[in-house]
């Protein structure tokens, strides 16, 4: 692996492109922090695909189109004589070491649930007013609903273990089936929605990536029966369900 100073290197080398991007190309120089909001979300998507995948290769990819983006925000604030990378770093530092306490002052800590309560507590000392407020808006609902469970978590606002969890989902399932108002019945499934995931999240499970597998794994499936479909000379759209069936469980033992 590269050295200390290689790595500093390279860093360096990626600052010099970038100034020569900005002062030079078209497009580049086009760049707002608003315009490239949509790309930067694009190309998180893509690295979190490619970490779904355990494709290291297309992690190294993505994780460099991502740090471009970063390096392109921290440009466009030191053109505006806001802030530059150094002080963005430099931001970054000083809230890790305070947030870290255990190892660059003298609290003591016994597990990583002690660390997380610690960062909680320290955070509200920052200034945040709720341990809630660091939850992005515009989070997708599942992580967002697994974001604030996992908050809450850290001043002790939580099942026991995974079975009192459970109970709940089953509580919340009894109620959504017993609600007979369509707009209750939303309701109702969202509480189911979010007991299943706090149950995951207690159990060890990431219920994004758990969700995100099986899309993949549906798509996979799904494309492999309309394959077997087309060498048959058969239409999916003229089957019937039970026909179909008989396709699905073909390609799932093909997979």
């Amino acid at each position: 692996m590269n050295t200390k100073q290689e790595k500093l290197e390279a860093f360096g080398k990626l600052l010099d492109i970038m100034d020569d991007l900005r002062e030079k190309c078209p497009w580049d120089k086009k760049q707002t922090l608003q315009s490239l909001r949509h790309l930067t979300l694009e190309e998180t998507y893509e690295l979190s695909d490619a970490i779904l995948k355990e494709d290291l290769l297309e992690i190294k990819k993505e994780l460099g189109d991502v740090l471009l983006h970063l390096v392109f925000y921290a440009k466009i604030g030191s053109e505006q004589k806001s802030f530059d990378i150094a002080d963005v770093i430099t931001s970054l530092n000083e809230k890790l070491i305070f947030r870290h306490p255990h190892i660059y002052g003298d609290t003591e800590v016994k597990d990583e649930e002690e660390v997380k309560k610690n960062w909680e507590k320290l955070k509200l000392k920052e200034g945040n007013k709720s341990i809630l407020g660091g939850v992005p808006k515009s989070l997708p609902s599942l992580v967002k609903a697994y974001r604030i469970q996992d908050k809450v978590k850290g001043i002790g606002f939580e099942f026991h273990d995974a079975e009192d969890a459970w109970k709940k989902v089953d509580e919340e399932i009894n109620e959504f089936h017993m609600e007979t108002d369509l707009r209750k019945k939303e309701e109702e499934l969202g509480d189911v929605f979010f007991s299943l995931i706090n149950y995951a999240r207690i159990s060890g499970i990431n219920p994004d990536s758990a969700l995100e597998r099986t899309n993949l794994k549906f798509i996979s499936r799904f494309q492999k029966m309309e394959n077997l479909a087309a060498e048959q000379s058969l239409q999916l759209e003229n089957m019937s369900l039970e026909e179909m069936d008989v396709l699905w469980e073909q390609a799932k033992a093909l997979l």
